[in-house]
């Protein structure tokens, strides 16, 4: 590791980083940053939870001059979730530097604001591939004047659809700019974009400290009939505090689902087809604790940042060996340590082999534990979910909320989880012997003085 003070970063990156209590680099930031920082396109195989967010984004900001009031930087994500992640970390990184302006451009959301605020350009844009082809084509953003254009998750974007975007997208942009691909994996399809979008490109390939090796895998062979049980007894006996359930098709999470509150879990999914407020409901409840068992689909996944997702559990077993290594890598961010999980059909068989011919290590087989109909010891979530139907454009702020839960409400501190305000409405996590009560409460006393609908979801 390198100590971030020894590179060539500007002092109001360096506040950043110190505001942020980063000192060390982490593998792929010390890899990657010195090609980045001396202006070298850059290609790097690097997993979710490396650090490659911070390493390109500090690379876009050492490169940005605050004065020049024109887009110079671009970041293309896969899903809306990941953009808004990388966006809220490149704006703690930014936090030395004066009246930036950075905007996320993301389809789900209506087009009209996003046109409004492009009146005046920012500095810095993260977005989705799609969203900004088509603010493009309307003439209403203008990337004459880009410097660095990051390719985020690149892998992703291909299996999504995104490749002709991207061609366009970086034609609207300087043959001098910068451009820093990331990719989890590395097959022809990202060589190939690789070569007509890149120049010269550094080449940087980093072992994730979450690799397959490195967390504890087990794999049950079940029958079709009896996954369910199966994964309900899984749940039960290692009992994670979080834990997300991939499975390979958008209908099989709401079934699962289903099939899980028959045995008393309050689990939610997550899949393409939902609507992107019922997406960020479910995300809040997940990672404020209200939620402890997420059932998600792999695209609906990418972007996923929640810290210490107990186990990650494999309904299904992808059929690429690459997704399988993406899935299980969130149980391990940052090199902790982590749980896998996979429930395996006779027909996933030929999957499972694939996989161990990938790690070059005999998988470790078990007996899944199957719960009964009437399940004992099923873990709940802790905390519970208040949605107040307010948000920033109200002006209400998180203290706003503590206040009035800690004072008209009377709930001790240690009771208040997680708070997330956003334009419309807001949630917070309330221990769940004590939601009711505050819902009450709230009802009854306001938030600053004003009666706001409170519910508990």
């Amino acid at each position: 590791m390198t100590a971030f003070a020894t590179l060539p970063l500007s002092p109001a990156l360096l506040q950043g980083l110190d505001a942020l209590g980063f000192r060390q680099t982490t593998p792929i930031q010390a890899q990657a940053l010195p090609a980045i920082l001396a202006g070298q396109d850059l290609i790097a195989q690097a997993p979710t939870g490396s650090g490659k967010t911070i390493a390109f984004g500090l690379g876009l900001l050492q490169q940005l001059d605050p004065a020049l009031t024109r887009t110079q930087a671009v970041v293309l994500c896969p899903t809306r979730e990941l953009a808004d992640q990388v966006g809220k970390a490149i704006r703690r990184l930014a936090i030395g530097i004066p009246n930036l302006k950075l905007l996320l451009l993301c389809g789900g959301i209506p087009l009209g604001p996003q046109l409004a605020s492009l009146a005046h350009a920012p500095h810095v844009v993260v977005g989705t591939p799609g969203r900004i082809q088509e603010l493009l084509r309307k003439q209403a953003l203008d990337l004459g004047a880009v410097r660095t254009l990051v390719l985020d998750e690149a892998d992703r974007m291909l299996d999504m659809g995104f490749e002709e975007p991207i061609r366009e997208i970086a034609g609207k942009t300087p043959k001098t700019r910068q451009t820093l691909l990331f990719s989890a994996t590395y097959p022809d399809a990202i060589r190939a974009i690789g070569r007509s979008v890149l120049r010269d490109a550094v080449e940087v390939t980093v072992d994730s400290a979450a690799s397959p090796l490195a967390i504890e895998q087990w794999f049950h062979e079940v029958d079709t009939a009896q996954k369910t049980a199966a994964l309900a007894g899984l749940l039960i006996e290692h009992r994670p505090e979080s834990s997300v359930v991939f499975c390979n098709m958008r209908r099989d999470t709401e079934e699962v689902v289903s099939e899980l509150e028959r045995y008393g879990f309050t689990p939610l999914a997550l899949h393409g087809d939902m609507e992107q407020r019922d997406r960020d409901e479910v995300l809040v409840r997940f990672a404020n604790r209200s939620c402890n068992v997420l059932v998600a689909s792999d695209v609906a996944a990418r972007g996923l940042d929640v810290k210490d997702i107990g186990a990650v559990i494999n309904y299904e077993l992808p059929t690429d060996p690459d997704v399988y290594v993406h899935r299980i890598g969130r149980t391990a961010r940052a090199g902790s340590s982590g749980l896998a999980l996979s429930l395996c059909a006779p027909h996933e068989v030929p999957r499972a082999l694939a996989l161990e011919k990938q790690q070059g290590t005999s998988l470790r087989w078990r007996r899944a534990p199957l719960a009964g109909k009437q399940a004992r010891g099923v873990p709940q979530a802790t905390m519970a979910t208040l949605r107040i139907d307010a948000g920033r454009t109200d002006k209400l702020r998180p203290g706003d909320i503590l206040g009035a839960l800690t004072g008209v409400a009377g709930l001790p501190a240690d009771s208040v989880g997680k708070i997330d305000v956003f334009a419309t409405r807001a949630y917070v996590a309330i221990r769940s012997a004590d939601a009711d009560r505050a819902v009450a409460r709230l009802r009854e006393g306001g938030i600053k003085g004003r009666k706001l609908r409170v519910r508990r979801i």
